[in-house]
C-alpha cells in the first residue's frame, strides 16, 4: 500500500516548509484537550496552541500546526495557522494568528500517524514532514470515539457528558434504545451505586 504523507495534501512548498513549525498537543497531567476540542474546537486552537509557558513555540511570519494527540501514534490536524504577532505574554496566549483558509476543509478530519520520541511539544516541520503519514481522513469532522459495543461502555461522566452535549448520533442511538443495568463508580471513596433501567421512553439515555 502507497503511504500517504501529509505534505502531499498541504503542499507546501521547499521554502514554507523551512518556515514551519509543528505542535504536539496532548494531556497535560490536569487537563485533556481531546475532551476540550470535542466541546470547543477553538479552545484547543487557540488556548492550547498558542499558549505560552517560558519557551517561545513560534516566530511572526511562521506557518503553525497544530496536531492534538488522539490515541498511541495517532494524532488529529485540528488548525494551520500564520503566526501574527507576538504579545510578550508568559503563560498566556502569546500569540495573534490567522488560519490559513485554503486548509480548513482538512481542519478535524485528517488524522496523521507519527511516532513521536522527544519531549518537546514543539518542532520544525523540516525535522518531521517525511514521517507524517495520513492514516484516515474522516468524512466529518471529529466528535469522539465511536460507541464500542455495550459490553465496552466504560468511561468517566467527564467524557460521557461531553458526548451527550455535542449530540453524538451513534452513541445517543444506542443508549436510547436499550434496557439496561449500570455501574457508577464514585472514584474519590471506592463507593459503588448499581442502578437499571426498565422504561421504554429514553430506556439507558433516560439515566
Amino acid at each position: 500500500m502507497i503511504t500517504l504523507n501529509l505534505n502531499t495534501i498541504l503542499r507546501l512548498t521547499p521554502e514554507e516548509i523551512k518556515n514551519t513549525k509543528i505542535r504536539f498537543n496532548q494531556f497535560n497531567g490536569e487537563v485533556n484537550p481531546l475532551d476540550m476540542y470535542i466541546q470547543d474546537p477553538e479552545m484547543v486552537n487557540t488556548q492550547f496552541f498558542l499558549w505560552r509557558t517560558k519557551q517561545r513555540y513560534f516566530s511572526v511570519g511562521q506557518i503553525a500546526i497544530c496536531l492534538l494527540k488522539l490515541a498511541e501514534d495517532k494524532w488529529l490536524l485540528t488548525t494551520i495557522k500564520r503566526i501574527m504577532k507576538e504579545l510578550d505574554v508568559i503563560d498566556g496566549v502569546n500569540y495573534e494568528a490567522d488560519e490559513i483558509e485554503e486548509y480548513k476543509p482538512y481542519f478535524g478530519r485528517v488524522i496523521v500517524r507519527f511516532h513521536k520520541t522527544f519531549q518537546t511539544q514543539g518542532i520544525f516541520y523540516e525535522t518531521v514532514y517525511e514521517q507524517l503519514e495520513v492514516n484516515q481522513i474522516l468524512p466529518d469532522t471529529y466528535q469522539g470515539d465511536d460507541f464500542p459495543g455495550y459490553d465496552k461502555v466504560r468511561l468517566p461522566y467527564e467524557k460521557l457528558a461531553t458526548i451527550l452535549n455535542v449530540g453524538k448520533k451513534d452513541w445517543i442511538a444506542a443508549l436510547e434504545n436499550q434496557k439496561a443495568v449500570y455501574l457508577i463508580t464514585d472514584t474519590h471513596n471506592g463507593k459503588l451505586y448499581v442502578g437499571s433501567d426498565t422504561s421504554n421512553n429514553g430506556m439507558l439515555l433516560q439515566r
